[in-house]
């Protein structure tokens, strides 16, 4: 069977799967449609058409599929939980606020903190450079994985997916074989990506691929140490049974239902599609401009306005009506993940710059930024800021795909590797109270290390029975002179895995069977791979890795494709038979 036909099957099978949540006049006439359509692809599939033509009707199919598949109503006021009108003690005498806020995909380089800057440094982040410059800054610091899901779930549970078996990014079915086709359609040089069409029957639905209920959440703990807990934007751990978050200890949480930044033919957006990366046509085609409160996912609504913007309005209006009792906001943005939709405002701000992308791409990034600015000014405004815990990070570097090639500069690779581009991520701690300004830290630091580190600001116990990988960094961040005792990180993703030791990195995979060792202390750009010269070093580190996956937990459910990145070319760049790449399985 074509890929186009396993689609097809696929899709038809969800359509049966939604019945149930439609009324009954909806329900036929949308069924009807789906499947006069689905039999339209399967006839132009069998007819042996140009790959293009069926590539454009699959399209099509998940624009439609996706207008139908739910309402959605219009903005409406969510009604957030709201505190005492009176604090039993003041800000100074009670726990800390803690707000942790996740940038998605963002390049060490796009911002300014670290002298460069998006577009050459013209777009600077001062909002940014504010937090960095009044608290701690990690310059050593990581993200848990290269791709998104597992990094945040390593953010939310302080755990290697050793431990959890959340190891690849949920992915909703028929994408993948969708996304080959496009790439199919391209004829880059570029190796194809793999298929696994046995195990994508052997994964969970989307909404079920996520982290274990029986997991403990950070949420979860400040719970229970008497913190109203609100989650704001991207989850990617789960929508049902127990994994969403509303359900893994968040009081109240606003769910990026879909993927849109604002209606594609809005009057205020500035659109910049990607004609190169088939991923970008799968998410304009497959993604609405939706929210869900508490994660009810038949019950969709517009948000009001950019999605960046709104969800900061939101996040503002938590603060306010809580602002007599200890609170933890975990914001998680979309920004600056694709599709690349930025406001005409910010778009004209940033000036005239090329290409096209890098503009709407630049404008992005000021608006997370301005989200950054505006948490701090109602901090300020209310009397907070002094008490309360501010956390910055991204999921995950810069991605390749959207074809800019300086965002993780200096560092060599990008999203969907575990080169330091990759992986390499902001991390500021500002805590005015605890944590002098212009701390910094060389010490490698991870996302694991949230979880015991917010804890403790907390003055919360870690959960008994559950073995938890991160340490407490904020010793490092008080600059208290300690002395850190842990030289070992991992990474991993299927036959990917990676481990630093020291300031001596490996990393191994199987497809293409490759071995790269990079001495970061003299090398942070991993250019000159010693794996040759250093077999002794080579043999201590998988002797570290095999250690580390010793009784370690199967994957939740498997990898169903293995993509091909380049290491050092955007995908826009042509590929050249000799670069180096990976294949990352997912």
């Amino acid at each position: 069977m074509s890929d186009a036909a396993v689609f097809v099957a696929i899709f038809l099978c969800d359509c049966r799967g939604e019945l149930p949540q439609r009324s009954r006049l909806n329900r036929g006439r949308s069924v009807l449609k789906k499947f006069f359509l689905g039999c339209v692809v399967v006839v132009v599939v069998g007819g042996g058409l140009a790959y293009v033509n069926q590539t454009a009707l699959l399209l099509k199919l998940v624009k439609f599929r996706t207008a139908t598949q739910y309402d959605v109503a219009p903005p409406r006021d969510l009604p957030w939980a709201e505190g005492p009108a009176v604090a039993a003690l003041p800000p100074g005498e009670r726990p800390p606020n803690i707000i942790l806020i996740v940038a998605d995909d963002l390049g060490y380089n796009d911002i300014s903190t670290f002298g460069g800057g998006v577009a050459d440094g013209r777009v600077p982040t001062p909002h940014i450079d504010q937090l960095a410059a009044a608290g701690a800054t990690f310059t050593q610091s990581y993200s848990g994985a290269g791709t998104c899901a597992p990094s945040r779930a390593m953010l939310m549970t302080g755990r290697y997916p050793t431990r959890t078996g959340f190891e690849f990014t949920p992915t909703p079915a028929g994408m993948v074989p969708l996304v080959r086709r496009v790439s199919a359609d391209m004829e880059t040089d570029l190796p194809d990506s793999l298929y696994y069409p046995d195990l994508e029957d052997a994964k969970p639905p989307y909404e079920l691929q996520g982290l274990s209920p029986g997991e403990v959440t950070i949420a979860e703990v400040l719970s229970g140490a008497g913190y109203a807990t609100f989650h704001v934007g991207k989850w990617h751990l789960g929508r049902r049974a127990g994994m969403a978050a509303h359900e893994q200890g968040f009081d109240q949480s606003l769910l990026m239902a879909s993927g849109l930044f604002l209606p594609e033919d809005d009057p205020g957006v500035v659109n910049a599609k990607l004609p190169f990366d088939p991923i970008d046509h799968f998410l304009w085609a497959g993604l609405s401009y939706a929210n869900s409160f508490n994660s009810v996912e038949e019950d969709r609504f517009e948000p009001k306005g950019y999605l960046t913007d709104y969800w900061t309005d939101e996040s503002i209006k938590i603060i306010e009506a809580n602002q007599h009792h200890p609170f933890f906001l975990y914001l998680a943005h979309w920004g600056v993940h694709t599709p690349l939709q930025a406001t005409v405002a910010d778009y004209e701000a940033v000036g005239d710059i090329k290409p096209h992308r890098l503009r709407v791409y630049a404008a992005m990034i000021r608006a997370v930024d301005r989200s950054v600015g505006r948490i701090n000014a109602t901090l300020e405004r209310l009397g907070l800021a002094d008490n309360t815990v501010v956390v910055f990070t991204s999921d995950n570097g810069g991605a390749g795909y959207i074809g800019l090639s300086e965002i993780n500069a200096p560092f060599r690779g990008w999203k969907i590797t575990q080169f330091e581009g990759g992986i390499r991520v902001p991390m500021f701690v500002k805590w005015p109270a605890q944590i002098p300004a212009e701390t910094v830290s060389d010490v490698p630091v991870t996302h694991i290390d949230a979880f015991p580190t917010i804890a403790a600001a907390a003055g919360a116990s870690l959960p008994r029975n559950v073995a938890v990988d991160g340490r407490n960094i904020l010793p490092l961040a008080q600059n208290r002179g300690v002395v850190w005792d842990r030289d070992t990180l991992f990474w991993q993703s299927g036959h990917y895995r990676v481990v630093r030791h020291g300031d001596w990195k490996l990393q191994v995979l199987a497809r293409p069977e490759k071995t790269w060792l990079f001495n970061l202390a003299v090398d942070p750009g991993e250019q000159v791979n010693l794996a040759q010269e250093r077999p002794d070093r080579v043999a201590e580190l998988r002797r570290l890795l095999a250690e580390h996956h010793e009784g370690a937990r199967a994957p939740l459910y498997p990898a169903v494709t293995e993509m091909a990145i380049a290491i050092d070319k955007t995908l826009a760049e042509p590929f050249v038979v000799g670069d180096d790449y990976i294949y990352w399985p997912n």
